[in-house]
């Protein structure tokens, strides 16, 4: 049968503790503050729609420009939408990566 660990068993039991007092003390201000949190997960919610939503209508309206002004045998507008659409959702993963590593 295992033995619970005691008090100071090993050399990074220092560390341990202080990982768990730093995540309970960032829990317990948390709570206090539920409307800033509420807030912050809105204001996110925006950065990432206008983060994908702007370079795809741009890439959608350049790429319309170029098929009145340079016709090809392929559509410039479907082209550079998706290339936007690649580019702004690569644009909110970095946010939100970056973000939750805060």
């Amino acid at each position: 049968m295992a033995r619970p660990p005691t008090a100071g068993a090993g050399p990074g039991d220092a560390q341990f503790r202080q990982q768990i007092d730093a995540k309970l003390a960032r829990k317990l201000d948390a709570r206090g503050q539920p409307a800033r949190i509420v807030w912050f997960g809105l204001g996110m919610m925006g950065l990432v729609g206008w983060s994908v939503t702007v370079p795809t209508l741009l890439g959608a309206v350049l790429g319309a420009w170029l098929d009145r002004h340079h016709p090809a045998g392929h559509s410039w507008t479907l082209a550079l939408l998706v290339a936007g659409l690649t580019l702004g959702c690569g644009n909110a993963w970095h946010w939100v990566t970056r973000e939750s590593r805060q």
